[in-house]
């Protein structure tokens, strides 16, 4: 019933107004990971890629996240029809396949990388857990179904609490977490992030170590603000304005956090909840688009073209049409 309804929503006309009724209001889209053809990744697959970018070159046009910045920050309109790519936590399959699309598409993007993971110190817990589910033993809990909330629970404990109970997983599986990530999981290098920063590509902070902001004290934000924006720079030879909050919902970070991005001297700080970006909006709450589950062209573009914006604006507690899979964030 969804899907036959909005085809004829689409057919009828109702995308292509809704797309020129927001016009204005720009779109920073939200990515995680990438894979190849018949790869079974878990990410966004070269296809779907290819479709989504096919559909932004015909009505919108893609721009670095930091020109619709500069705008907001110099009190300017947006321009018609912006678009931004954003791709969080620096994984080696977005250098692998989504970087020859951006060559190919001539499509600018931001990389927010985790500066630990880049430099292997370590690899991110979230991964971590994800691995865990794949082995055989692993705990009902950690089944794929049970992982979204299995997730929200995690996000609210301590950093060492949550890394002792990972690790207490692992043990009851019978297996020990490798120190490396394995392929699926493996991080970009800095050499590989000099090569995109030199094309097309803006790199931002997503923390040294990927804690949620809200389970660590603001001393500890602070660090993990300075300290990721010093191994980047360090390590891309260029400057790092922007910053993407872990996992990004409001419950994950504190206003003082909010406020502490821009006393660090970044220029913007992206979410994860969900929305279109307005004249004068607040440059460090900047709401994104999942992009990663729309892999229906229809989805695709109800979400592209502004339909479902405005839907959760006229019809905020009816899920019809709304309903859809739990998008990714980290």
């Amino acid at each position: 019933m969804k899907r036959l309804a909005l085809h004829a929503f689409q057919r009828c006309g109702l995308f292509s107004f809704t797309r020129a009724l927001s016009a204005g209001k720009a779109r920073i889209l939200m990515y995680h990971n990438f894979s190849g053809p018949g790869a079974d990744g878990g990410g966004l697959s070269e296809a779907v890629a290819r479709q989504q970018f096919d559909y932004l070159r015909q009505h919108f046009k893609v721009v670095p996240l930091s020109r619709i910045v500069a705008c907001l920050a110099a009190g300017k309109k947006l321009e018609r029809h912006w678009v931004a790519l954003t791709i969080d936590d620096g994984r080696r399959n977005c250098y692998e396949f989504l970087f020859p699309l951006l060559k190919e598409y001539r499509m600018p993007a931001t990389f927010f990388v985790v500066s630990s993971f880049i430099a292997g110190e370590d690899w991110i817990w979230t991964d971590k857990v994800s691995w865990l589910s794949e082995q055989p033993g692993h705990r009902e809990q950690l089944a794929p179904n049970n992982l979204p909330q299995l997730f929200r629970s995690l996000n609210r404990m301590r950093p060492e609490t949550r890394n002792q109970r990972i690790e207490e997983w692992a043990a009851g599986a019978g297996v020990s977490l490798p120190q490396k990530p394995p392929a699926r999981y493996a991080a970009c290098s800095w050499a590989e992030l000099r090569e995109m920063a030199g094309s097309l590509v803006e790199i931002g902070s997503h923390t040294a170590t990927h804690p949620i902001l809200s389970s660590i004290t603001d001393e500890e934000s602070w660090k993990e603000l300075i300290e990721s924006r010093r191994q980047i720079e360090e390590g891309i030879g260029g400057k790092v304005s922007s910053f993407c909050y872990p996992n990004g919902r409001l419950e994950d970070y504190r206003p003082s956090q909010a406020k502490q991005i821009r006393e660090a001297g970044y220029d913007c700080a992206v979410v994860a909840d969900s929305g279109l970006v307005k004249n004068g909006a607040d440059r460090y709450r900047l709401p994104r688009v999942g992009m990663e589950r729309k892999t229906e062209s229809v989805e695709m573009a109800k979400y592209l073209d502004g339909m479902a914006h405005y839907q959760s604006k006229l019809w905020p507690k009816r899920n019809f049409l709304q309903r859809e899979p739990e998008e990714i964030v980290g």
